[in-house]
């Protein structure tokens, strides 16, 4: 019976420990990192396991999106332009060889416009398999002709450090027991050699001994593909300094946005299928006492596909009244907007007692619809002051506008008639007991007010907004919304036909692209499912994180590469296309060749 007894306890500690060992090898310790690092360290990027991060990503719901068979054809043809993917493969080979653990690249320091750098990871194997693929590496990266070459040798504690410098700069690596470290210069790889193997032995030395650090840390999940974080303090003292040489001095303001931060911190990880990102800024609140009711969403329909809703501090956007020097648009327009309620008498205090702290926007979009509508939303606290200061703010916005006043429904609507080029638009303001809303055509204004005094069906009934709502902790600054899935089915019902179009009157589209093998839009958009942002105040900073197929902030990365590429390619290659298809292949291409000399006119015997 003891002998049982021992059995049964002895095979339920091995499930425990066994249990444990699992859940712990999906948990990420940035401490080996941040023990190799010293306090001070200015930038810091750490991927954890590199093999795990792409098993996972095998699983995500981008990557199933890809594999579809219908995807997979359509690609095909702008695949094979591509240059072989050889090279990639044997790059995925060689990582699979080495399995790099604990992956970092930090700057340790930035004096002197001089920043100082240490990389490393951890690998499998020994040292001698690592350097026949770490010397392929070197060859790309430092040339033939100077990784061939006998690097310089330097003796410390028992390691050889190899020392290659290319022109001005110095690349030093060397391997410590399963470890890869290189270096920028030869002094901080033997600091971080020192620490790497315990030289170091006061611990307030090192990067997780530094309060900022450790807060920062604290906030982020125990698990993650990536990790950065950064030390803004060294980059608000670099923009000052060059403010103050490219223009007259300016007094540093303690008080400023930049340097009330402390930290920046970014992680990102896969969550199931669902990809996942945490971002901090480690500084102090900024919006008091206000709270987010996101009052708004009943405005939302079930064909809206972005909505939005963020704490707004008024009294910093009226005080923007002088306008800086290269400013950009967005600032210019509050700026003037700043200045014009001003110039009226109005005050933020006046705002306030008129309207909530918090801004609402709204992108709807019909299926009968070529273009979606959008719509900003404002809380209404007092009606009648709400009424005449919309007044105002129309008159600002366009002073010279013929603005007309209608009631309707117990609505007061201002609206104007409003021409930019092919599209004739008619900006409206509506006021009510409960919103101000502003859109660019009166009659999705007047459907969503109608939505939001009717407690008609809306957005927040929709299946797929409860789950995506539920994702998240409950925001108390901001929270975004971004049905990738309808937005995507709007975009190719309104774009396919142009693009098919398009490809008619340019054969030439055709070498990159073939367009009539476009996925169906639900094959796209059931892996589409919609993003979800949550942003509230936490530990002493603004933590806000995300979760979808992609995040928010990988939505707006992707927006503006892929929009910069299209640039770059309508600049580059479209124009040509288009001069090809019409027979002028060099429309844009500059002459790299003397202009030849007028052909003598023909002969009577030449003339057709």
């Amino acid at each position: 019976m003891y002998r049982i007894f021992l059995i049964i306890v002895t095979a339920v500690a091995l499930a425990l420990a066994v249990g444990y060992g699992v859940r712990s090898s999906h948990k990420t310790s940035n401490a080996a990192v941040t023990a190799l690092l010293p306090r001070g360290t200015v930038a810091l990027v750490h991927l954890p396991d590199l093999q795990r991060t792409r098993d996972e990503w095998h699983r995500s719901d981008l990557y199933q999106l890809y594999t579809e068979p219908a995807v997979q054809d359509f690609l095909r043809k702008p695949l094979s332009r591509v240059p072989s993917a050889s090279s990639l493969s044997q790059k995925t080979r060689e990582l699979e060889q080495l399995d790099p653990k604990d992956a970092f690249f930090a700057v340790i320091s930035a004096e002197n416009d001089q920043p100082k750098i240490v990389a490393g990871f951890r690998f499998g194997g020994t040292a001698e398999e690592a350097e026949k693929i770490i010397s392929r590496w070197r060859v790309k990266l430092l040339g033939q002709q100077k990784a061939g070459a006998a690097p310089e040798t330097v003796e410390y504690q028992q390691h050889k450090l190899q020392v290659y410098r290319v022109a001005s700069t110095i690349v030093c690596t060397v391997y410590d027991d399963h470890w890869f470290f290189a270096a920028n210069n030869v002094d901080e790889l033997k600091a971080l050699l020192d620490r790497a193997d315990g030289r170091a032995t006061d611990l307030q030395t090192l990067l997780s001994a530094e309060p900022d650090f450790r807060d920062t840390m604290s906030n982020m999940p125990p698990s993650y593909a990536v990790c950065l974080y950064l030390q803004p303090k060294v980059f608000s003292e670099k923009l000052a300094a060059w403010r103050a040489s490219a223009g007259p001095p300016v007094k540093p303001d303690p008080s400023s946005l930049l340097h009330q931060i402390r930290s920046i911190c970014a992680t990102t990880r896969f969550d199931g299928a669902k990809m996942h990102d945490v971002f901090f800024i480690g500084m102090p609140e900024q919006t008091g006492d206000a709270e987010l009711t996101r009052n708004s969403l009943s405005l939302a329909s079930a064909d809206t596909f972005l909505y939005l809703a963020s704490l707004l501090n008024i009294s910093k956007q009226l005080s923007l009244v002088d306008p800086a020097p290269g400013a950009g648009y967005l600032e210019v327009r509050l700026q003037k907007i700043g200045q014009g309620l001003a110039a009226a008498g109005i005050t933020a205090e006046q705002w306030k007692a008129a309207f909530g702290s918090e801004v609402g926007a709204v992108a709807d979009w019909r299926q009968d619809e070529h273009w979606p509508a959008a719509l900003v939303a404002f809380p209404v606290k007092d009606f009648a002051k709400a009424k005449k200061m919309a007044n105002v703010l129309a008159r600002v916005l366009d002073d010279d506008g013929a603005w007309v006043e209608t009631d309707k429904n117990g609505v007061h609507y201002i609206a104007t008639p409003y021409s930019a080029g092919f599209f004739a638009l008619r900006p409206t303001l509506a006021v009510s007991e409960r919103f101000m809303v502003a859109g660019l055509d009166t009659a999705s204004v007047e459907q969503a007010m109608g939505r939001a005094g009717a407690n008609a069906l809306n957005l927040s009934s929709t299946a797929g907004y409860k789950r995506a709502a539920h994702a998240l902790p409950d925001p108390t600054h901001m929270f975004t919304y971004l049905d990738l899935g309808l937005l995507y089915t709007r975009l190719d019902n309104t774009l396919r036909p142009m693009l098919l179009m398009g490809a008619a009157f340019m054969p030439a589209m055709n070498d990159y692209v073939d367009v009539s093998k476009l996925p169906p839009p639900e094959i796209i958009a059931k892996h589409l499912t919609p993003i979800v942002s949550s942003q509230r105040y936490h530990h002493n900073g603004y933590l806000a994180e995300s979760i979808g197929p992609v995040t928010l902030s990988q939505t707006g990365l992707g927006a503006l590469l892929i929009g910069g590429a299209g640039v770059f390619g309508y600049q580059h290659t479209g124009l040509n296309v288009l001069g090809g298809s019409l027979g002028w292949p060099g429309l844009i291409q500059p002459r790299l060749a003397p202009t030849p000399a007028p052909r003598p006119s023909p002969t009577p015997s030449e003339t057709p």
